[in-house]
């Protein structure tokens, strides 16, 4: 692939570590041997840990849509076999194989973990070359699910969009353009009405499946320890979320952290963030959460995406502990719990939105729904900083932007620099004081957008042909899973923390002793996602206090 991280970064992606760097790892792992033709490791299985070759040859390699064996790259004496899943014992993506006799050092995952932490410059460029091998396996789509089904369809739409948030590399196969789809659904005997299906690196077939069954599928979450008794369960892997996974899981707490869809949050949807301390050119929210997900397992947190809370359980037991039950089915229990379940999307209040959602109709614009209105025109909706991001990403891949405004301009709810961009930009045009009235379909595709109707401030409605919304309008505060436990809310449903509730109350924690809120969720929370990661730091230092008076 030219210009792709394989050819530009090779050097830091399969580095030759020096006689004296492999003797200091000698102490985290344990030497194995593998004979001619052995696995040392297979896509869909879980790795034993990374392998540093001692003396002989591996041959990485991939498997593609047949099922058939790609080579990737050779590794030999001074150079280690793994990528990021390696970190969590996640499975392989790829296969290994000895290709003459073999001797290396494997080093389990938590002992991987304690490489990185004890091991500082060494580690680094262990952790270096792991996230690039993650980031060219995503870009080829190696080592991962194969989903079957056509471009457009909303199930499609949804599983990439699922795998892509959460930094899995996939295939996508469409039936209408590509013969060797074809050749699959018959093999496998797929009517059209189960489109799409998935086929796991496990081999393992889904039709039409969940978000959690394909995680669970492709390994991204495993089964909970039920009797494990956490010191902090995280609600939420936003930046809030994930600063506290960080923060405490550095400080030698044990962390659990769950989220029902991605790591990342709102945030990691950013097509680029600008005024984020510290990155003057920009970095977009994929980008920063993905190192903040590393980071958090790189200090040992266990995280559990997608798992959904489906409530807290706050009887008092008198061992100071809370359940959290699962919609799985399962349950976790933890000493202290942080709420950073941040907000839901707000939905237009349009008749027949729902019959648009999913392929006509987004809540983020990420280069899965650039791709997919390449070239034509979008209408966008909001007049936020997520909406300005997501304005000028699109314009950059679009034909025009319409930006639909109920206000009488962006400078009360926008930052400037995203204002100046916006009127400098000349596909994007902004409609202000309007708001859509109705969503409009061909004759015989009921579920295909063709067209959107707004009303200005004179009553006048415009129609402008458009087969894709996109959505920034705010958010509703993500508590309903806390109804069973009572913790206290404001009347717009965000949850009241310290001195909000009584003065003098500990900073952060809720009306339940033990339960902590940060981020878009608590009340009061400044908006931004600089501001949710040092509530998500100071969180921990609350953590601390209430266990050492517990």
């Amino acid at each position: 692939m030219a210009g792709s991280t394989f050819d530009t970064r090779r050097a830091q992606m399969f580095p030759r570590l020096e006689p004296a760097e492999i003797d200091r790892l000698r102490r985290f792992g344990q030497v194995v041997h593998a004979e001619p033709g052995a696995a040392l490791a297979t896509a869909g299985v879980a790795s034993p840990g990374l392998f540093v070759i001692l003396a002989g040859r591996v041959a990485i390699s991939r498997r593609d849509a047949h099922d058939e064996s790609q080579p990737i790259v050779e590794h030999a004496a001074g150079q280690f076999v793994g990528e990021i899943a390696q970190l969590s014992g996640r499975p392989s993506l790829v296969d290994v194989k000895a290709l003459t006799q073999v001797e290396a050092l494997l080093i389990a995952p938590e002992r991987l973990r304690a490489v990185l932490v004890a091991e500082a410059e060494l580690g680094e460029q262990i952790m270096r070359a792991l996230i690039l091998r993650r980031v060219s396996l995503i870009e080829t789509g190696a080592g991962g699910p194969i989903i079957i089904g056509r471009e457009a369809d909303a199930e499609v739409i949804r599983l990439s969009g699922f795998l892509a948030r959460n930094g899995h590399p996939y295939q996508h196969l469409d039936p209408d353009q590509m013969d060797c789809a074809k050749v699959l659904i018959e093999r496998f005997q797929v009517d059209d009405s189960e489109l799409p299906i998935v086929l796991c690196p496990n081999g393992e077939i889904l039709r039409k499946p969940t978000n959690h069954q394909l995680g669970r599928c492709i390994g991204l979450v495993g089964p909970i320890d039920a009797n494990r008794l956490y010191d902090v369960a995280i609600v939420g892997a936003g930046p809030a979320g994930l600063a506290t996974a960080v923060y405490a899981a550095s400080e030698g707490l044990s962390v659990l952290v769950l989220d029902t869809r991605a790591f990342g949050g709102q945030a990691g949807a950013s097509a680029r963030i600008e005024n984020y301390l510290g990155f003057p050119t920009g970095i977009t929210g994929m980008a920063l959460m993905g190192r903040a997900y590393g980071q958090a397992q790189k200090f040992g947190a266990e995280l559990a995406i997608p798992d959904e809370v489906a409530s807290l359980v706050c009887e008092d037991d008198g061992q100071h502990r809370y359940r959290l039950a699962l919609a799985s089915g399962e349950t976790a229990q933890a000493k202290t719990v942080v709420i950073a379940s941040g907000a839901r999307y707000r939905r237009l209040e349009v008749e027949n939105l729902d019959r648009f959602e999913g392929a006509c109709v987004h809540y983020w614009a990420s280069p899965l729904e650039a791709k997919l209105c390449a070239g034509q025109e979008v209408a966008l909706v909001g007049a936020g900083n997520s909406a300005g991001q997501a304005a000028v990403y699109l314009a950059s891949q679009v034909k025009k932007v319409w930006m639909i405004v109920r206000g009488e301009s962006l400078a009360a709810t926008m930052s400037r620099y995203l204002i100046d961009r916006i009127e400098s930009t000349p596909n994007i045009e902004v409609i202000v004081k309007s708001a859509i009235v109705d969503l409009e379909s061909e004759d015989g595709k009921p579920n295909q957008l063709s067209a959107v109707r707004w009303r200005g401030p004179d009553g006048v409605e415009t129609v402008q042909a458009i087969s894709h919304l996109f959505l920034f309008i705010g958010a509703a505060p993500n508590t309903a899973w806390l109804t069973h436990c009572h913790v206290e809310l404001d009347n717009h449903g965000f949850v009241r923390t310290g001195a909000d509730l009584a003065p003098g109350h500990p900073l952060l924690q809720t009306s339940r002793k033990g339960v902590f809120a940060i981020g878009d969720v608590r009340a009061g929370s400044v908006k931004r996602v600089g501001a949710a990661i040092g509530e998500g730091a100071q969180a921990v230092a609350a953590i601390h206090a209430y266990l050492a008076e517990a």
